[in-house]
């Protein structure tokens, strides 16, 4: 549409809702929390975890602001999809079944966002995903696995552990995790057929603060990531199926700390990446303000076991928290290549990334500084906008690393699939 035709409208008292931005598409404008969420299940679109109609269905019943709206829809639309996944299955159309259980997964995860921490349907959304998730990977080739993986005084990391199909013996295996809000089922839709198509299996992970570990076992957030990873790296060597000199490492958003952190002590690794690196999470914090209202903040109270949530004094123990998690003083230790993507426009702060390469740089590291732009799209936090073209340049970058050759792949492709 023109900007003479909405002109036009808006005098006559059409007001548009949506706008596209350098970040993105913004569905309500003054509502960057959900905004950005939003932008984030439509973005899965092409991944094959939504469909745009479906977002959009949503996106008009939705009220911004309003967190029971947010979690009806999205809810519906989980239902909906795996009705047909169910009804599918019942007449053997499994390609049909299981891509609806993907799309399920991803709008219960989103349904579930906005629901307060101590909230009980965020354990009956979380066992709908892994429900869903868990459909989707039986009837990968070969099966996905659910994984425990042994972690301290007797608790475990939860885990999908994702064999590609182009493995004919020992292969190479990426250790995958979000951040502050993004669990292993999110990584499912967003990573896997990249990985895949490059020969790289997986073994996608929530960390203490993240999704079942977090929410079933009430582990949380800690600096010293090298302990969690490490049980991870212990568990991918004990497997006959995996090559033990052939682990990387991708972390997302505050994972983008979490994986430099631990490859800084964690030298088994290959190569690691930060997907919006996190140098400093008290500067990034205070870079976007501090306002207890913003989903972040509730996040940050929740999975960092900080009390106090929107006083005074728990802004002051939050702040304290946060500054324990910075790289600086530590990332130089890093051994293997490091690469960092980043969105030109992200609201973590791209001035911290860039200090974060510098730092690399200037010890004299294998360091790789990808920006994505506006005009590239990509712009956003973590390249929300439009997450496809930062995991293929991601999974390029990590088969090279590990010993990949794409050139023979497509030969394997006809034997796999």
């Amino acid at each position: 549409m023109s900007s003479g035709a909405v002109q036009i409208l808006t005098a006559l008292g059409y007001k548009p809702v949506g706008e596209y931005k350098p970040v993105g598409w913004m569905q309500w404008p003054d509502n960057p929390d959900y905004s950005f969420q939003f932008m984030r299940v439509l973005g899965a679109a092409q991944e094959g975890a939504s469909t745009i109609s479906e977002c959009f269905q949503a996106g008009t019943r939705i009220t911004p602001g309003d967190d029971e709206s947010w979690y009806t829809e999205w809810n519906r639309l989980g239902h909906r999809n795996k009705k047909r996944a169910q009804e599918a299955l019942a007449q053997g159309y499994i390609q049909t079944a299981r891509d609806n259980w993907l799309r399920g997964a991803n709008y219960f995860r989103s349904a579930e966002f906005f629901l307060h921490h101590d909230d009980p349907r965020r354990i009956e959304l979380l066992d709908l995903i892994e429900s869903c998730s868990g459909e989707y990977m039986r009837r990968l080739d070969p099966a996905g696995e659910f994984v425990e993986v042994p972690y301290d005084n007797g608790a475990h990391i939860d885990a999908y552990f994702l064999r590609t199909p182009h493995a004919l013996d020992k292969h190479p295996v990426v250790i995958c995790f979000g951040g502050l809000d993004e669990f292993k089922d999110e990584l499912l839709h967003e990573i896997t057929r990249h990985a895949f198509a490059r020969g790289l299996s997986l073994l996608l992970v929530d960390l203490p603060e993240q999704g079942g570990t977090l929410r079933r076992q009430k582990l949380k957030a800690r600096v010293d990531t090298e302990v969690p990873v490490g049980a991870c790296v212990d568990y991918l060597q004990s497997r006959p199926d995996v090559d033990p000199d052939r682990i990387a490492l991708y972390g997302a958003s505050l994972g983008g700390y979490y994986a430099p952190r631990a490859a800084s002590f964690e030298h088994r690794l290959r190569a690691v990446v930060s997907d919006g690196a996190i140098w400093n999470l008290q500067k990034s914090f205070q870079s976007t303000g501090y306002n207890p209202g913003r989903i972040a903040v509730r996040h940050a109270h929740w999975v960092f076991g900080v009390p106090g949530e929107g006083t005074p004094e728990g802004f002051e123990s939050l702040e304290a928290k946060l500054a324990e998690f910075s790289l600086e003083g530590v990332q130089h230790q890093i051994r293997c290549p490091y690469l960092i993507t980043e969105g030109e426009c992200d609201f973590a702060g791209f001035q911290f990334a860039l200090e974060s390469y510098e730092y690399s740089q200037a010890h004299g590291q294998d360091v790789t500084f990808k920006v994505f732009t506006t005009e590239d799209t990509g712009a956003a936090h973590c390249q929300i906008d439009n997450p496809t073209l930062s995991m293929e340049y991601i999974c390029d970058w990590l088969a090279e690393k590990l010993g990949v050759d794409q050139s023979e792949l497509p030969a394997l492709l006809l034997k796999s699939w």
